[in-house]
């Protein structure tokens, strides 16, 4: 074969590698294209907030946070509670509800500064939130306090009776100091859930929501909220739960501070109107 007749050949097998090169990246675009949108997507869920026609609605007004937005002075907000307080779950500070809820006020609240204060300590029950209730929430004088009680009593078997005269007990040294204040309940999560004896959930519950309305305060139903996700709108645990299936995850967390702010501002608004 002639030197000429190499080359050719050569040539003819560089130009047939170049080809089939570039179909191979050509097919790699395509297939990448097609699938960001999906792995987007898996990655970071948009979900819509959605909750019950009217949840977002306390019954009782917040006349304390009402004075305070009028006289065009700064709002103090303490949330005392457990893990789903302190925030186990989020990605970071920024994603727990009560730094979401600070951003969702400011918003809603524009010429009000808002400061939210976390007091929440992974693992606590009612007893030992109360505990630490002059250091932590009466000590800094709020306006509002968000109380977030119930679940690890559930979760440790504790009785629930005397769990239900330590929350009353909370709520009257709330009350006598003068703030306003919302109780949140346990979460609805398979590890919640799945106590059926004597210490059941739905008992602790009712116990909260009896003790709102005995010591008329706002109760923010985080248990009916996210039973409605997954029972009515059929949400996956996943979509609002951490892999854990006991804590919350960013988006649960946010979803909660969206409608909180909305019923904080709401309630406010009442007394103003009402005047």
């Amino acid at each position: 074969m002639s030197t000429l007749t190499h080359v050719i050949t050569f040539l003819s097998n560089e130009r047939i590698a170049i080809f089939f090169r570039f179909v191979v990246r050509l097919i790699a675009v395509v297939v990448a294209a097609a699938v960001s949108p999906l792995s987007a997507q898996t990655a970071s869920p948009t979900l819509a907030c959605v909750a019950p026609l009217g949840f977002a609605r306390f019954d009782i007004p917040l006349r304390r946070v009402a004075e305070r937005i009028s006289a065009r002075q700064p709002v103090t907000i303490v949330a005392i509670g457990s893990s789903s307080t302190f925030g186990t779950g989020a990605s970071s500070p920024a994603m727990t509800y009560p730094s979401q809820l600070a951003v969702e006020l400011r918003a809603l609240l524009s010429y009000t500064p808002i400061t939210v204060i976390n007091r929440g300590i992974s693992g606590e029950t009612a007893q030992e939130m109360l505990a630490r209730f002059d250091r932590d929430v009466l000590a800094v004088h709020p306006d509002l306090v968000l109380w977030q009680v119930g679940s690890n009593a559930v979760l440790l078997g504790r009785p629930i009776a005397p769990t239900g005269l330590l929350i009353t007990e909370g709520l009257r040294q709330l009350k006598v100091a003068g703030f306003d204040v919302v109780l949140i309940d346990p979460q609805y999560a398979p590890k919640v859930i799945a106590k059926h004896d004597e210490y059941d959930i739905n008992l602790m519950v009712a116990l909260i929501s009896t003790a709102s309305r005995d010591m008329h305060v706002n109760l923010f139903q985080r248990f009916a909220l996210m039973r409605y996700w997954r029972m009515t709108k059929g949400l996956p645990f996943s979509a609002f739960l951490s892999k854990d299936e006991l804590h919350m995850n960013g988006w649960s967390y946010g979803c909660i501070a969206k409608l909180l702010a909305r019923a904080v501002a709401e309630a406010a608004a009442r007394v103003t109107t009402v005047r």
